[in-house]
């Protein structure tokens, strides 16, 4: 529950505001000039903040539609990523986000006609380009949904842009706007998915694998396109026989014709977040592991890391055919 609402002047009377504001009608609200007054400066408990988030609701100005970083994407040439919302309603114990932000609280940016507008600017000037838009880098795409209707604006705007696709990468199962409507041929539905035996472990507030996996079954079965996304691997002891149960069971679920890609990564953070994760968590048994630190980036030693890759791609190649298949090689 919301209960400390900011809101920038500039947009006090937006439409949006106005609607999303009477969602929370006891919450007290603060009017600030620019959300990074409240959002950025470095005095803040980042854990602290997390057992009650406050929301901002903030204009996006300048570029907010980036290139994606080499070696993400999902087949197409030209990708890039967007986020109408920084940070996330769950508290997964290898996020980035915890790293890089100096808050918890959660931003959501209400100006969604310049996204778009930025989105269509681009998709103009390569109209012979497939283009990707990948949505949930910063925060998950549908885990706010009833609150944002983020997914509602953005899957009908990207139904007029033919040379263009929409990645909606969540762990929510807030799909009741999606079960509702026609599915969309150019907007994939990404999951991610850990084992239930980590997932319990490192994935805080998520919901279980059990209930993304219903998710995934009636989204294809409204006809959405669907991405599963295992990234990132988290090594455990007997890893292999892990990762091949819990491929084997979420294989003999869902409906592969309806499946558009699945993605690989294994666990990786810049070094820099990484310290100040573990400063935060120095508990957590996950940054204890079996961890190495090279070109400024921490993730699993070498020769495990390859291990893990080799092992869970050839468990997926035994399934997905290879042209469905994207190792993530940050």
């Amino acid at each position: 529950m919301i209960t400390t609402l900011y809101i920038e002047k500039a947009i006090q009377q937006h439409p949006r505001t106005l609607k999303i504001a009477a969602q929370f009608p006891k919450a007290r609200q603060i009017i600030c000039e620019r959300y990074g007054e409240v959002f950025n400066p470095k005095a803040q408990n980042f854990r602290l903040q997390k057992q009650q988030p406050a929301l901002i609701l903030a204009e996006k100005f300048q570029q907010a539609v980036l290139p994606a970083p080499p070696g993400y994407g999902i087949g197409a040439a030209q990708n890039y990523y967007f986020s109408h919302m920084l940070n996330c309603l769950y508290d997964c114990r290898y996020c980035f986000l915890q790293g890089m932000y100096q808050s918890a609280n959660y931003v959501l940016f209400i100006n969604y006609e310049d996204f778009q507008q930025q989105i269509l600017d681009i998709c103009r000037a390569a109209p012979d380009e497939e283009l990707h838009f990948f949505s949930g880098y910063d925060g998950d795409s549908l885990a706010l949904e009833p609150l944002t209707g983020f997914a509602a604006h953005f899957v009908d705007f990207f139904e007029t842009l033919p040379n263009a696709k929409l990645e909606l990468r969540t762990k929510s199962t807030q799909v009741r706007g999606l079960l509702k409507r026609p599915a969309a041929a150019n907007t994939v539905v990404a999951f991610s998915l850990t084992p239930d035996a980590i997932a319990r472990k490192v994935e805080d507030k998520a919901p279980s694998v059990a209930k993304r996996l219903e998710a995934i079954i009636k989204c294809q079965e409204q006809g959405w396109l669907i991405g599963l996304r295992f990234d990132p691997l988290i090594y455990s002891d007997g890893f292999q026989a892990l990762y091949a149960d819990y491929f084997a069971e979420v294989f003999a679920r869902i409906d592969l014709a309806r499946l558009h890609s699945v993605s690989l990564g294994v666990f990786r953070l810049p070094e820099k977040y990484f310290k100040k994760m573990h400063k935060l968590y120095p508990e957590a048994r996950l940054f204890s592991g079996p961890l190495d630190q090279s070109a400024g980036m921490v993730s699993y030693q070498t020769d495990l890391e390859q291990e893990m890759m080799q092992f869970c791609t050839q468990e997926l190649l035994k399934v997905i055919a290879p042209e469905q298949f994207f190792p993530c090689r940050l």
